[in-house]
């Protein structure tokens, strides 16, 4: 992994995501490769891939799709036979773990490799492919593969559901956007959330259920670049299972804004003077916020909103190496 090449990664966020948008207004993807009345929906895969499924099924079953996501490494794998499609997905197209599970599944399933590599064994070992379409990440960290991963499920539950990706397109086209506003302006918003964020002991990214795959992903750059301790939390989750941490160490906190359950958190926190930084939302009890351009819009904001802890963490790490 590459710190440099990561921050230029981050920089090619909205010209990549303006093509994908392109692609999404000319047709949808899954339409060639999963039956329009799929029965059941599975969603295999690691890391990045893990987290952007579990959200992915959430979404179809709120809209009545039968529908759960597997770590690939579970012995677990759902029997759900012909009637099942299997979303298997690796950005490398290599993950040991997803390739095991494909061996491990019902052979009638309709199998769907998701990746952003080409020719790459997941290819092979599946009978279709949905390309993710985010070019080659030089810097070896799934930062755009991740953003394009949630907008293909996007484009799934629209095929699923009979719905058009035209107004998907659209939501792309405004996180490209978005992501262009906060690059642009980085240097306005960046330093003072990296001091409040980058603390002696530990960051707590929290994000609403629907959009936990923001939290699991901003706290996985903490942790893969600047090899920061950071977890991600579910915000109403966390008043049950990280709170204690505010107790005895300097916990400093990243919110996703959008829960219902902010209130509740910040009694907590608020009181034992945990540093909070809010994104994309007014957040009870933070010191300082992180807004931009479309932010209210939750499609925007699970599209977009991974990029303000990526470059905390693109930054931080390119300071520890000495490469910037």
């Amino acid at each position: 992994m590459k710190p440099h090449e990561f921050a230029g990664d981050l920089a090619r966020k909205p010209e990549v995501l303006d093509a994908l948008a392109d692609t999404l207004a000319a047709g949808n993807p899954w339409a060639e490769v999963v039956p329009a009345g799929a029965e059941r929906v599975v969603f295999l895969g690691m890391g990045s891939s893990a987290y952007a499924g579990g959200v992915a099924a959430a979404r179809l079953r709120a809209r009545g799709v039968v529908a759960v996501s597997d770590i690939a490494s579970t012995a677990l794998l759902p029997a759900w036979g012909s009637g099942a499609v299997v979303v298997a997905t690796s950005a490398s197209g290599a993950s040991v773990e997803t390739l095991d599970a494909l061996t491990r599944i019902d052979p009638t399933a309709t199998v769907v490799a998701v990746t952003n590599t080409a020719g790459s064994p997941i290819t092979e070992a599946c009978g279709a492919t949905v390309d993710l379409l985010a070019e080659r990440e030089a810097g070896g960290v799934a930062c755009r593969s991740f953003q394009h991963t949630l907008a293909m499920f996007l484009a799934l539950e629209c095929h699923l559901t009979g719905t058009s990706t035209t107004a998907l397109a659209d939501t792309v086209r405004a996180a490209a956007r978005a992501s262009d506003w906060l690059l642009s302006t980085e240097a306005d918003w960046r330093p003072e959330v990296a001091d409040l964020l980058l603390g002696p002991d530990e960051t707590h990214l929290c994000a609403p259920a629907h959009r936990l795959s923001s939290a699991q992903q901003g706290a996985l750059m903490f942790r893969e670049g600047p090899r920061r301790a950071a977890t991600g939390c579910e915000t109403g989750d966390w008043s049950h299972v990280d709170v204690y941490r505010t107790k005895n160490t300097d916990l400093r906190m990243l919110v996703f804004a959008g829960s219902p359950w902010e209130d509740q958190m910040a009694e907590w926190a608020g009181p034992r003077d945990t540093t909070l930084v809010g994104v994309g939302g007014v957040v009870p009890a933070a010191t300082t916020t992180v807004r931009y351009p479309g932010d209210h819009d939750d499609d925007v904001r699970l599209l977009t909103e991974t990029l303000v802890p990526e470059l905390v963490a693109a930054r931080a790490w390119q300071d520890a190496e000495g490469t910037r």
